[in-house]
This record gives structure tokens, sequence and C-alpha cells, in this order.
């Protein structure tokens, strides 16, 4: 039996769904977190069901890629029931849903979930009076404690469905019979009734998938554009405002039927933190409060897991490299495997995997206490003036653990314009794999070895400098290369939830940590032996890392860098977190990556390469602004389908970062 399961944002659709097939699937506090569709079986009273988790949407008139993805199921596919999850909480929203697909299907069960949240706030509803309504079983639950979830099972068997039909008055209702009538011969499977309404009702993006669905477009149809017209002559109003309308009317007509509020005050909390959070004077100063909280203790917390793994790894490389002479591996392929691959591999895993551990999930509990809707609220008008959308301000945040998945996130943006514009500008926001670096290098020459609480707000500057330039150059984009403007942003602010701290770390290592690991390290590999190759053939003497840096050097020279610099950021193209490691293996010529733990050693080695105040803060600039990593860059191609915004997302961060270091070195050599 094949279910679909629907419903709006935030209502605890894939916790219903985790909970009826034990798949984890990742829930996100905020609208359109889910983007695809989640597939899962589960067994129950000797029959097998495939549930499909489809992505929240308010209504079967989407505009986003993941609210096409649930409407084109919910219309189009084959499948034997539809479960609608709706909130509790407010149910009269979540009903418009409802009735739309009713319109489709009578095979249809409703899951009136948060309920144990509804009894907080004192509202109670009658579900055997709203399932007498609608003429389909409904069910309550609190899917998070699992409550309820058996009664819904129990209900999969049903059989005695109704036809519930939405009245639109009987001028329309007429109208919509003659044209269902004509219908009836020419759409085959689908309900006639319900395409005569989006008829009536046009809908561009809809009608299209029905003219695909079909392979027939019904308005070259002289009989339906006949009848068509005759309707419009004869219905002298706006008959899509009317159908539209009666679609919200009936919804409240039965809220106020089946819900009783006994604390008219019942949001009052809710609505007391959010005069704070989203005030002007408060809403981006907590903001960023909270982002410097974040990064402190991802970077203090990183640092012991860090030196524990480098410790582990060099005890290990000791077995191998013992292994391997056993086994009389000749000399330069054990260099290679050990020096070149495995010190690689490991150094990003060392560096990458424990701030990851941190940072998501302290993201996650974010997600899940619905904090970050409300920073996209609060950067909205930042962004509606650079001629964007306020849920980048979300895609950024997902850049901080890693740019990969901000781009991948950007599919929460409706218009096609500004997912582009969201995944171009994301690369300014650093991600946890250039934390190490700039940390590094702030403590070094800026504020001083051990100075933490400092570090992190030089740090927290660089990053709102990345903020900045995020929106200047959203905004050039809008002007030149992806010209309109901003569309309607629309955004839930869900109530306050308490995290579930268990399933919010376990979800958060599982779903981002080690996938966003695992693709690190699979490219790190074949850098390791590249980088390897590179500083152990020699020409001259030299090898051929240094060549290539002599080479660099003029235009490294040009914005306050060095040929070391520009050739270690190309050859860390897999992964960020190997840049400062390559550029001791080309100061040092050891031909092999080293670690050098104790930062007043590493500051000697700097500063004996001609390192100054001016190179530190240029390679901060250009840490911010480079081209993305491999992984980003394969993401980005995957998102767009197109090499064309690649190369754009490639170009665009290095030429602003060269722009930048340029000018920085230009007033220094001023001074």
């Amino acid at each position: 039996m094949k279910i679909a399961l629907a419903g709006n944002p935030n209502v605890g659709k894939s916790t219903v769904f985790n909970a009826l097939t034990g798949l984890h699937q990742h829930t996100g506090n905020w609208t359109g977190k889910t983007v695809t569709n989640a597939v899962g079986k589960f067994h129950y009273n000797n029959n097998d069901y495939e549930i499909y988790d489809l992505p929240g949407t308010y209504s079967l008139f989407s505009h986003s890629k993941e609210e096409e993805v649930a409407r084109d199921f919910i219309c189009f596919e084959k499948y034997d029931l539809v479960i609608v999850v709706c909130d509790a909480v407010c149910l009269e929203r979540n009903l418009n849903l409802v009735l739309q697909i009713l319109e489709i299907t009578n095979k249809v069960i409703v899951c009136v979930n948060l309920l144990d949240e509804a009894k907080k706030k004192k509202i109670k509803i009658d579900l055997e009076q709203l399932s007498n309504i609608l003429g389909v079983p409904v069910v309550g639950t609190s899917a998070r404690s699992k409550k309820g979830l058996n009664d819904l099972l129990a209900k999969l068997e049903f059989k005695n469905f109704k036809n519930y039909k939405l009245d639109y008055g009987n001028l329309i209702n007429e109208e919509i019979k003659k044209l269902s009538k004509i219908l009836t011969k020419k759409v085959l499977d689908l309900n006639p009734d319900w395409v005569a309404v989006n008829l009536l009702n046009y809908d561009e993006n809809l009608y299209m998938q029905i003219t695909k669905y079909l392979n027939y477009d019904l308005l070259n149809d002289n009989e339906i554009i006949m009848q068509l017209k005759t309707i419009k002559e004869k219905l002298n109003f706006n008959i899509k405002d009317k159908i539209v309308n009666e679609i919200i009317k009936t919804a409240e007509e039965i809220s106020q039927k089946v819900v009783t509020f006994e604390d008219k005050n019942y949001n009052l909390k809710n609505e007391k933190i959010d005069k704070i959070i989203t005030s002007k004077i408060f809403g981006i100063p907590l903001m960023l409060i909270m982002l410097f909280i974040i990064l402190w203790l991802t970077i203090n917390g990183a640092n012991y897991p860090s030196e524990i793994l480098f410790q582990i790894f060099n005890n290990i490389e000791v077995y191998l490299n013992d292994f391997l002479i056993f086994i009389n591996c000749p000399v330069w392929l054990n260099s290679l495997l050990i020096a070149g691959i495995y010190r690689v591999l490991t150094w990003v895993i060392a560096v990458m995997l424990p701030p990851m551990a941190i940072f998501f999930p302290l993201f996650t509990l974010l997600e899940d206490l619905g904090f970050l809707p409300r920073i996209a609220f609060n950067l909205d008008c930042l962004f509606k003036k650079c001629c964007a959308c306020g849920k980048q301000a979300l895609t950024m945040c997902m850049g901080f653990g890693c740019n990969a998945v901000g781009v991948s996130g950007a599919r929460i943006i409706d218009s096609p314009r500004e997912r582009i514009m969201a995944i171009l500008t994301n690369v300014f926001v650093p991600c946890n794999g250039r934390f190490p670096t700039m940390i590094t290098i702030i403590s070094i020459f800026l504020v001083g070895i051990n100075n933490e609480i400092f570090s992190v707000v030089i740090l927290l500057l660089i990053i709102l400098l990345g903020f900045l330039l995020t929106f200047i150059t959203s905004y050039l984009l809008s002007k030149t290369v992806l010209k309109g403007i901003p569309s309607s942003f629309t955004i839930e602010l869900p109530p306050y939830r308490r995290p579930q701290v268990g399933k919010v770390i376990i979800r958060s290592i599982l779903d981002r940590t080690l996938f966003v690991l695992g693709r690190a390290v699979i490219i790190a590999i074949p850098a390791g032996a590249l980088i390897w190759i590179l500083g152990n053939i020699q020409i001259n003497n030299i090898n051929l890392l240094n060549h290539i840096a002599n080479f660099l050097n003029p235009f490294g020279q040009l914005i306050g860098l060095d040929g070391v610099i520009l050739l270690a950021f190309i050859l860390g193209f897999p992964a960020n977190e190997i840049v400062v490691p390559i550029m001791l293996m080309i100061y040092l010529a050891t031909g092999e990556l080293i670690n050098i733990e104790n930062l007043d050693s590493l500051k000697q080695i700097l500063v004996n390469q001609g390192w100054t105040i001016k190179t530190a803060i240029c390679m901060l600039i250009f840490t911010l602004c480079h081209f993305p990593c491999s992984t980003t860059c394969l993401t980005i191609k995957k998102e767009t389908g197109s090499y064309k915004w690649m190369l754009l997302a490639i170009v665009i961060p290095t030429i602003v970062g060269f722009v930048i270091c340029f000018l920085v070195n230009l007033f220094f050599n001023l001074l």
C-alpha cells in the first residue's frame, strides 16, 4: 500500500514519518527544510506499507521547488492513501491544504498532530466532529512522544471514505458541474471536478503540469474553450479570487465549529519573546551575540579533541610505517602512502571533525528552538534592499558549517534568480574548515596567543565583513547578470519549542557531520598524492612546489601575500583545512606535511619567511574571499545543473579577494 504523507511545514510530519518507519529523517524547524521525498517502509497487521514524506507546503498552488515536489506527487502520482498532518495549535490554516487535497481524492486521513502543545495552550479540538464534517478519518497525535500513532495505524485499513465537496456558491458549483461533464472523457484518471476548478482558478505552473501529465493541452480544445468563455461571460466577477476566498472561508468556518480556545492569550508568551528577538533595536545585536557564543564554543571546544585525534593518528602512523617496512614496500611508495595520502587525510579529519561535531549540533538546536526563522526575518529588510530574498539568511547560517550545505540549502528559496544569487554568494560565509586558519593567524599576529575572547571578536568582525560583501555582491548581481526585483517573502515563525537534545546530537552528526566529512575525505586522498608528488619531484635540486611558488610570487606580492600562500590555496582546493600545512611544507622544503603544534614556533617560521601584520591581514581577507572548495563546487554544479554558475562562483569571490587585498597592500605601502 502506497501512502503519501503531506502537510504544512513545521507540523511534525517528518516526526510522524520517523515514528512509523524507524528511519531517522532529518526534521528542521523552519519552512521548507525537507526538500526531497523520503521513502520508508513499515509492516502493520500483516500488511506492508510504503510511505513518502513529502516536502512541506501550504497550498497546491506552489512556488518553490520543494512545494512543487509535494504538489506533483499529490496531484499526479498513483497512491492508495494520503495522510495530511496538521498542527493542532493553528488548525484553521492547515485546513486550507486538507480541503484542496479532498478535491483531488477522498482517500484521506487527517492527522491532527502536536496535541500536547495544544493542551498546554488550552486549545481543544473536537476530532469526531471534524471527521463528520470532512467525511474522512481524523486522528489526534503527539508524534514526538508517539502518542496516538497506534490509532493512526488502525485507520490505515479504513474503507468508508465519503466525498467532500467544497461549496463555491450555486453559480460556480453549477458551472463546475457543466465543465466537469465535458472534461470526464478528456482527463482520464484525473478528477474532472478538480481539473475544472483549476481551469477556472487558473494557475499557469499547475496547468503546465496537468498538460504534461495528460500530454494534451486542454486550452487548445474548442469545446473547453467555448465552455470557459461562456462561464466567464456569465459570471461577471473574479472567479479565481472567489474560489480562493471560499477555500479560506470554509477552513475558517470548520475551525470555528471544532476548535475551542479556553485561553485567548495562549500565544502571548511567544509574542512577548518575538517583540524582543525580532525588534529593530535588539534583533540583530541578539543574533550577533548568539553567533559569538556558538563560535566561541566551537573554537574552544574543538581544540582538545583535535589534539587527541592528531595524537591517535600519529601513533597509528608509526604502526602503518612499520608494517610497510615489514612487507618490503619500496621507500618511495611508503612515503607516498604515509607522508602524502595518510597525513593529508588524517589532517582533514582531525581539523574538520571536532568543530563540525560541535557546530552542527548547536546549529540544529537553534533549528529545533525556532530561532533560525527569526534570523531570516531580521535580515529580510537588508536582503530586500539588495534585491535578494530574506531566506538567504538561512543558507548563510548553513554555510558556517559547510558551504556545500549552504548551497544545497538554497532550495528553500522560491525564486530561481534569488536561489542562484544565494548560491553564488554563500562562499563569503566562512565555513568551519576556514576557522582554524583564521584563528591561528589572528592569535599569532593580531591579539596574542591564548587570548581567546579577543580572537573570537576579531573572527566575528571578519564574518561581518563577509556579510557586507554578501550584500554588496548580491546588489551588483541583481543589477547585472541576475536582474530582477525581490520576490515576496513569507516565512512562518514557528512556536518556540524545547529542543530534543538527544535526537539533535544524533541526527546532526549522522545527517551533516559525517556526510560532509565523507565527501571531504574522498577528495583528500587524491589531493594528498598530488601534493606529495609535487613536493618530491625535483628540477635543478628544487622541487616542483617551489618552482610553482616562485612563478606565483609576483602575483602574491601584488596583493600583500607571496607565491607560497597562493599555491597553498590552490592545492587546498580539495579542503581548506590543509592550506596551512601545505604552506609550511613549501616553506620548510620538507617534501611532506608536518604539524607544528606550538604557535610560538609557527610564528617564528612565518616571520622568518617575511610575514608581517600586513601579510596576516591579507591572509585573513583572502581566506574569507577566495574560490570555494571542490566539494562546494561539485554541489553548485549539481544544484544549478550548469558549469557557468559554478565558474562564476569560483571567479566572483576570487576577484573580490584580489581587489580587497590589493587595496590593503597599497594602503600599507603608502604608510
